[in-house]
């Protein structure tokens, strides 16, 4: 998937890896994939973290609830994406998707690149080579807050990170809206 996050972030050609919502197909020349040409005129977020299982899954499916809540869903196009390969082709994290139902969340190119730690920004900056632009943010600092998604790969603990993931995605709508 960082393949999927270089290519679409730098307009590199040919076709490329999947995002969690599809793939993604580059013309010569780095020209617009064209299932965002029709979004050009939107915001456009990606949600990054180490694996896309578990983070930026989870604040991917919670943005679009409340973008979709607040009724400005049509105004957004939000993503999710990996910095790391290794878990290419394995699914949402069971404990992501069991904390998303119970709280009803239905499961190119980008404005906003909001990442979840510090070593999503090392591994961002591996794929980017740079942030010229300014689009990379970590989401709680949409919040005001200076410090990391709990990772509940390591902890386990799925409802601190979807109060983190909660609170950064709320500020987000609220700064974009």
């Amino acid at each position: 998937v960082w393949v999927t996050c270089r290519m679409a972030l730098t307009g590199t050609s040919g076709r490329i890896g999947s995002t969690k919502s599809g793939i993604m197909s580059f013309s010569e020349g780095g020209a617009v994939c064209k299932r965002y040409r029709k979004e050009a005129d939107m915001i456009r977020v990606l949600f990054v973290c180490h694996g896309n299982i578990c983070r930026s899954t989870m604040a991917e499916c919670v943005m679009r609830y409340l973008v979709d809540k607040a009724g400005v869903a049509d105004d957004f196009h939000i993503d999710s994406a990996a910095t790391s390969r290794e878990d290419i082709g394995s699914d949402v994290h069971p404990g992501t998707r069991r904390k998303l139902s119970e709280l009803g969340i239905p499961y190119g190119r980008f404005d906003h690149i909001v990442i979840m730690d510090e070593e999503n920004a090392w591994g961002l900056e591996c794929i980017l080579r740079g942030d010229p632009e300014g689009k990379v943010s970590k989401l709680l600092s949409w919040a005001g807050l200076d410090r990391d998604v709990a990772d509940p790969w390591y902890t386990g603990d799925f409802d601190t990170t979807y109060r983190d993931v909660r609170m950064g995605c709320q500020a987000m709508l609220e700064a974009l809206s």
